[in-house]
């Protein structure tokens, strides 16, 4: 039997019109959608093949010559389908800030250093249990001139990439009990509590590795009652 479950009344999924999100004003769409057929491009996914994704490319830490500085953490999960399968060797890529909140990219200014040893970015396939897992450092809160004295709860982006490129789910992490949350638009534009909740990871103490790293558990439910919000890729 097929599983059965709500369908998003439109509180799960943020709205490609936030006005509290600045940038939405802007690029928020202001006529109907005009559906186009698919051609190859769309319908066609990228060829991962063996060894073109490698294991060192889920420690985000490493870096010739030395090692990410801030809190090492450890992030893990499951990709799941709406009837709570497992989604077996899913491309799952991963971009952050840096422990003091900065992205290495030209146009992040923020007044923080630069790691020289943290890119900020990797990636991984989930195993035949449709499971991930990242070494990375906990990213910092950072500036983003939203609003006046507009600042990002500290959070990881996710980017899920099905079998074509049209596939492609973006999502945030986020950590627990953090104080920005209730002044944060993007945050808050998931207008439904409880889908809030799911962009929030767990503390795992058994993911955690004594005297090296702690660790989160952040699930990714791809549709269904308990799918994890997405939303539009962008950059902030």
């Amino acid at each position: 039997m097929l599983p059965t479950y709500r369908r998003d009344d439109g509180t799960t999924h943020p709205p490609l019109l936030s006005p509290g999100y600045r940038s939405t004003v802007l690029r928020a769409p202001r006529e109907q959608f005009v559906l186009l057929p698919h051609s190859l491009t769309e319908v066609t996914g990228p060829l991962l093949g063996e060894g073109r994704v490698r294991p060192e490319d889920a420690d985000l830490t490493l870096a010739p010559g030395g090692e990410a500085q801030g809190q090492r953490i450890v992030v893990h999960g499951q990709v799941r389908d709406a009837g709570g399968r497992p989604i077996p060797h899913t491309l799952v890529e991963v971009w952050q800030s840096n422990a003091a909140g900065r992205y290495q990219h030209r146009w992040d200014q923020h007044h923080a250093p630069l790691d020289p040893h943290f890119t900020g970015v990797g990636r991984c396939l989930t195993d035949d249990a449709g499971r991930y897992r990242f070494v990375t450092v906990k990213p910092g809160a950072y500036p983003w001139g939203n609003h006046p004295n507009a600042w990002r709860p500290a959070h990881i982006h996710f980017s899920l990439l099905g079998r074509a490129f049209t596939q492609r789910l973006v999502t945030q992490m986020y950590f627990p009990d953090d104080p920005l949350f209730a002044y944060d638009p993007i945050f808050n534009s998931v207008r439904d509590e409880r889908a809030r909740r799911r962009l929030i990871a767990r503390f795992d103490l058994d993911a955690t590795v004594e005297s090296w790293a702690l660790g989160f558990r952040f699930d990714i439910v791809l549709a269904g009652e308990d799918g994890t919000p997405t939303e539009e890729p962008h950059d902030d």
